[in-house]
């Protein structure tokens, strides 16, 4: 690729003069103008994230011959990158900076064999606030000091040369956008002009005004994700409410401007879609944006820019920055039905997290109050504390731990076993539980750090700079490693279901039903079929089952409790699968207890088995929330799919709404909701090419329907769907 589009790249890729002859096929209110849904539209098909290629250059032998550590390696890579990576900017386009090579996909620093960071979000905030100026003289400031090791002088030179590069590739788009300036006129210039005249103070200085501010944080952002780290964005209101509303007061800007300036983010956010597919779909890079909520003192942060954010994506269902808005019980109804608007047009974009559950839970685990009501998520959806924290979490597979109690295997290698004779069902639960502590003891002594080197991604956490120490080796001020139980609810419902068929009305012996399952209840259609309408299953607010669940999820808990911190790192307890209730689980699940033969998909997340929550959505929320939450620190996620029917007019929107409240109320932690019908999803599945913008969330991602394997595409489907007002 050039640097400069040119005329036949842009003819070639439906570019005419400023415009895309694209369609827009959009819904909601036309707020925007034409040419931006247009933009919109170009980014979306695909064409733009087509357009990456590999890198040419590369590091060359004589730096490589002088043996440089690590830290130097990934800085020259940066340094490299930002002098070469092609550069890209579409006539009309309010933002500068692309992020063109392929490698940066692949979850890697270009140019090396080294990994690069993810599941963070990393101190934009702090960065908007003093600009690359003032990270530049924090770094001169402590190596004057002279008191670092050899290593920890590396890692801040190394930054430097980061800091640098940065400087460089923003040069590069000053110079780019100064020379379109000189050769171009019209509407071409005068856009550019405008873009050019926000560009050139920021990152490098803090930003003055509600455009730059923009700009300011698209950059800061955009080069990571240039470098290969795939960082969340945070908290977007809170840090550019404040320039907007300045701004506004001062008639510098309208709201109509103000919003372009968002729906250019949000469409630039989508320069890695091909619409090539890629597993979990082409959306998941981490990229969340947290809205609303408190900021550090306790004031209400929602402003002006929540509102242009929820206009953009009602406007253009983008789904590749999916929303969390922050809600408690004080959040007005205007917002919530914004939320629940959005929410009802599909595509799973906008969530919630309610502060009075998270806030306390972060505070009691031993964060600062003003720390916990500034959280954000780690561009999924686990919780965390924004440019301090480097997370990483331990999912496992609670069920099979019960498989095991039970001698089950479907490994033939292990070959087949008979179930310990357990006297009675607490002998039986004992047992899980044994094994349960067991796995927990070795999560909890696993060490996190490692000597992978990030320091482009180290600059924007507090604590790298002061300790001399990296991202992954402990430099942050909060290092997190969370274990993560998944199949809860479906240790529950098999706990459920041998207690009552074994120890209470002895139906069965334990080895007769474990036999049952091995042979994956061929000959049992009857007894299957019967357990699964006669069982009160957790989701249907049952206290019995409920209870249950709560026995599993308290030992559970309690375990991690007892080592809130170890080997330097936190250890807060979170319950997920992340969509490993797929093919992950299924190599090693048998038939289960609960009347799911082997290669059922079951609960995701901490949300109920598919087909089993059968009482509405608000007995889901009850069953859910009856646990007490407030034992997760690494947080956990509700998953609803609702039926679009049950939604419809100003009775479904005070229904979702209505759900949000009580969720809250409850003391949930996050919900993620969907509203799409099955048989939509049916006719997606058959026919991609007709539902190229349909989305649905995931876990903490969105992605396009059509770009999901059909693996995945069969857990959407698989979800319960719930009538909203049941």
């Amino acid at each position: 690729m050039s640097e400069l589009v040119s005329g036949a790249e842009r003819a070639a890729m439906g570019l005419k003069g400023s415009g895309f002859g694209v369609a827009t096929p959009f819904r909601g209110q036309a707020r925007l103008s034409r040419a931006t849904r247009e933009l919109a539209a170009h980014y979306l098909s695909g064409a733009v994230g087509r357009t990456m290629g590999e890198a040419t250059f590369g590091l060359g032998p004589e730096f490589l011959a002088g043996n440089p550590s690590p830290h130097r390696q990934a800085a020259e890579a940066v340094r490299l990158i930002a002098l070469h990576a092609p550069l890209r900017h579409f006539p009309g386009e309010k933002l500068a900076g692309a992020a063109t090579l392929r490698e940066a996909t692949w979850h890697r620093i270009p140019l090396t064999e080294f990994s690069s960071i993810s599941h963070t979000t990393l101190g934009f905030e702090k960065a908007l606030r003093i600009g690359y100026r003032g990270i530049r003289a924090e770094i001169d400031a402590r190596l004057a000091r002279g008191d670092l090791e050899a290593e920890g002088r590396d890692l801040l030179e190394a930054m430097g040369i980061c800091l640098d590069a940065a400087g460089i590739w923003h040069g590069r788009y000053v110079k780019l956008l100064e020379e379109r300036i000189a050769s171009a006129g019209g509407a071409d210039r005068s856009n550019d002009m405008e873009v050019l005249a926000a560009l050139r103070r920021v990152p490098e200085e803090p930003p003055a005004s509600f455009r730059e501010g923009v700009q300011a944080l698209w950059l800061l952002w955009d080069f990571q994700r240039l470098c290969g780290n795939w960082s969340g964005i945070g908290r977007f209101d809170k840090m550019l409410g404040p320039l907007l509303r300045a701004d506004l007061e001062a008639g510098r800007i309208s709201l109509d401007e103000a919003r372009e300036l968002v729906a250019h983010f949000w469409i630039k956010g989508c320069e890695w879609i091909t619409a090539e597919g890629r597993g979990s779909g082409d959306a998941q890079f981490y990229q969340n944006i947290v809205l609303a909520g408190v900021d550090e003192a306790g004031r209400p942060v929602a402003n002006k820019v929540t509102d242009l954010v929820l206009d953009v994506v009602e406007e253009l269902h983008i789904s590749d920055f999916p929303i969390a808005v922050r809600i408690d019980s004080r959040t007005p109804s205007r917002l919530l039905n914004r939320i629940a608007a959005i929410q009802r047009l599909g595509g799973g974009i906008v969530a919630i997290y309610n502060d009075e559950r998270i806030i306390p839970t972060l505070t009691g685990f031993g964060y600062p109050l003003a720390e916990a009501r500034d959280f954000a998520n780690d561009g999924c959806w686990e919780v965390i504390i924004p440019g301090k924290t480097a997370f990483g979490y331990q999912p496992f597979d609670a069920l099979r731990l019960l498989q095991e109690t039970l001698g089950l295997s479907v490994s033939a290698s292990e070959g087949e076993t008979l179930p310990a004779a357990f006297a009675d069902f607490e002998s039986l639960y004992a047992d899980f539980r044994g094994r349960l502590e067991a796995v927990l003891d070795r999560l909890l002594d696993e060490r996190f750090f490692n000597d992978q080197p990030a320091p482009l991604a180290s600059l924007l956490v507090e604590g790298c700079i002061e300790k001399g120490r990296g991202y992954l080796a402990g430099g942050p001020k909060y290092t997190v490693c969370s274990p993560h139980a998944g199949g809860l609810p479906d240790v529950a419902n098999s706990l459920l279901v041998i207690r009552r068929l074994v120890y209470e009305t002895g139906e069965f012996t334990l080895p007769e039903f474990v036999a049952v399952l091995r042979a994956n209840w061929e000959g049992q259609e009857v007894l299957r079929r019967r357990i699964g309408s006669r069982f009160d299953f957790w989701g249907n607010d049952s206290v019995e089952a409920d209870a249950l669940l709560r026995r599993v999820f308290d030992d559970y808990t309690s375990y991690v409790w007892r080592c809130r911190e170890r080997h330097g790192v936190l250890r807060p307890a979170g319950i997920s699968t992340f969509g490993r209730e797929g093919s992950d689980y299924l190599s090693h699940r048998t038939a289960s207890a609960a009347g799911h033969k082997a290669g059922a998909i079951l609960s995701a997340n901490f949300s109920p088995s598919p087909g089993t929550d059968r009482r509405g959505p608000t007995a889901v929320i009850r069953s859910h929330c009856s646990v007490d939450l407030g034992r997760l620190p690494g947080g956990t996620a509700l998953d609803l799919k609702i039926a679009p029917d049950s939604v419809r007019g100003e009775v479904g929107l005070e229904a979702l709404s209505g759900l949000m409240r009580s969720f809250v109320t409850l003391g949930g932690v996050f919900m993620q909701t969907d509203v799409v019908d099955t048989e939509l999803l049916r006719r997606a599945q058959e026919h991609p090419e007709a539902y190229p913008n349909l989305s649905v969330r995931i876990s903490g991602w969105s992605a396009r329907f059509a770009t999901l394997t059909r693996e995945w595409q069969e857990m959407i489907i698989a979800r319960t769907e719930q009538q909203g007002g049941g």
